[in-house]
């Protein structure tokens, strides 16, 4: 058997966020493996209630520990590196990553309680390093947060790009433009196969430069009569040194409000990218400013219930307000499934007088993500022999084959979370299949998704719980009334019954039914219980709750 170098996407196809991947170079079992990210996906209030975090199962590559040679991140956006805390003590493999997202990391680790010391090397954009039988070049490319790269990565059976996050801009805010000339001369070199980020597959045309969002927010910023709030993903270090420099511009101070924002911006200034800059100013200086001379810069983009412009929007915030007069501009645009979220947020600010600016009215973002004509361009650049689209929902991936095929690209390979596919060295096809799925951050415990706890979670959201205790003495008689508590469930039934009273004549005549014999079964006693709850209830009100019964022997 010849050696290949294959690709299995542990999550990140056909979804957006939880971005990870194995590539393998050798022969079946022997092959020695190199990861690709380490992302989360955030969890969803109705789908996955309580659950903040949702991470890839990477069983596999644990079971492979000792054959990882490294682990190389793409950039520090959450999607990408955001689960390296919680699962790399199953890896221990040595993590390489660009100055700022060593720092980002560094910073995320000092700040929760227990995290591990991780064997961290920082390498530079544009630098070439080998690890086991692999060569890997950090090639530069913009994006939407400092020094992103994408990976050229050599073996002896061939070279693949997998590109992570990056979109053509000639004149970004911070950083350095995607290399063009060296992408072309890997296109010389001859492209096995590339790994391409999807998400803005379905948009024709070239994405805008950070540099044209900056002028736009310039002059909404100098515009404005009274308070300028702006919100913007927190890691987004470019957008926040423009809103910086229109500030200065203006006149005005710049207060970050929010954690991560405070997160992102020390590790920038730490690294020069805000060198001209005035120091930003904390929380409590927000009061103390006149209104035409401050620009808070605050997390909750996407509708966080716990930021703080969620907490604004609800006037519970102890140090920041705004009224009438005052402008809220929105840097950003709602990911998939926040849209309701956010909706909340701006109807909140507007019903408090606020005026309130998106990028449905007004030039206020740009994605960091390549949009057909970008694209096509890459392929043109490259003359890759193989796509791999991964980074997107099914329609992404979909409209990116599309784009590829009408570039000229000859083979374009869809592939799933999971499966093992040859990208060089061989005919491009699916290899072999490996376990993956999800893991949830509940709290501070880890549980696969395949266990019962958030769907009970969902199910008591939806029909509440009922809690029933009953004493029999040994000869099955009924020691007094039944104890009864439940939640979630109206206070009376469709016909005004209390629904206490409805509860207690159930338990009282499903024990009525069950011969005194049968009462000295105390898992019969149970399941009978919750048997006629479940029905009584659908039938006076239309759902079935979660039933605990507890049977005590007195």
């Amino acid at each position: 058997m010849a050696s290949d170098l294959v690709f299995a996407p542990l999550g990140g196809v056909g979804e957006i966020g939880m971005n990870a991947g194995l590539y393998g170079y050798g022969e079946g079992n022997k092959r020695r493996w190199l990861m690709v990210d380490c992302g989360v996906m955030f969890g969803d209030a109705a789908a996955t209630p309580g659950i903040d975090l949702i991470l890839p199962d990477i069983r596999f590559a644990k079971a492979r520990r000792g054959e990882i040679d490294a682990l190389v991140l793409t950039h520090a956006h959450e999607d990408h590196y955001g689960a390296l805390l919680d699962l790399w003590p199953e890896l221990r493999c040595p993590v390489y990553a660009t100055p700022f997202a060593a720092a980002m990391l560094e910073s995320k680790r000092a700040a929760e309680r227990g995290a591990p010391k991780i064997d961290v090397r920082v390498v530079n954009q544009g630098q070439r390093f080998t690890v086991g039988p692999f060569d890997i070049e950090m090639v530069t490319v913009a994006h939407s947060i400092p020094e992103s790269c994408a990976l050229a990565i050599r073996t002896p059976a061939g070279l693949v790009v997998h590109t992570g996050d990056w979109k053509i801009d000639k004149t970004p805010v911070l950083g350095l433009p995607t290399d063009e000339k060296r992408l072309r001369e890997l296109g010389e070199e001859g492209v096995a196969a590339v790994i391409g980020d999807s998400t803005n597959a379905t948009r024709p045309g070239l994405s805008p430069s950070e540099t044209e969002v900056a002028t736009s927010l310039a002059g909404l910023i100098k515009a404005a009569k009274g308070r300028v709030a702006v919100t913007t993903f927190a890691s987004n270090v470019g957008r926040l040194r423009a809103v910086a420099d229109a500030a200065l511009a203006a006149d005005r101070q710049v207060v970050l409000i929010g954690r991560a924002m405070w997160r992102a911006a020390e590790v920038g200034r730490a690294l020069g990218m805000f060198d001209g800059i005035p120091d930003f100013l904390e929380p409590d200086a927000y009061g103390y400013l006149p209104r035409d001379k401050v620009v808070a810069m605050m997390t909750g983009s996407q509708g966080e219930p716990r930021a703080a412009l969620a907490r604004v929007a609800q006037g519970d915030h102890p140090l920041v307000t705004l009224a009438k007069g005052d402008r809220v501009i929105f840097s950003s645009r709602a990911i998939p499934g926040n849209e309701k979220a956010v909706g909340s947020i701006i109807n909140g600010l507007i019903a408090g007088g606020a005026e309130v600016i998106t990028d449905r009215t007004h030039f206020t973002h740009v994605s960091g993500h390549p949009q057909q004509e970008e694209l096509t361009l890459l392929y043109g650049w490259l003359k890759p022999k193989l796509l791999v689209p991964v980074h997107g929902e099914e329609v992404h991936m979909a409209e990116h084959a599309i784009v590829a095929k009408k570039a000229g690209v000859p083979k374009v390979l869809r592939v799933h979370d999971g499966e093992v596919i040859r990208v060089a060295g061989g005919a491009p096809e699916v290899v072999d299949q490996i376990v993956t799925g999800r893991m949830f951050k509940d709290g501070k415990v880890m549980i696969h998704a395949t266990e019962p706890a958030v769907g009970e979670r969902r199910k008591l959201s939806f029909a509440g719980v009922v809690s029933v205790a009953v004493a029999l003495d040994g000869q099955g008689g009924v020691a007094g009334d039944p104890e009864v508590r439940f939640t979630g469930l109206p206070p009376r039934d469709d016909e005004g019954t209390p629904m206490l009273e409805v509860i207690r004549d159930t338990v009282l005549d499903c024990l009525d039914g069950l011969p005194r014999q049968k009462r000295r079964d105390r898992g019969l006693v149970v399941t009978a219980i919750e048997r006629a709850l479940r029905s009584e209830l659908n039938l006076v009100w239309g759902k079935k709750p979660v039933c605990h019964v507890a049977v005590l022997k007195v």
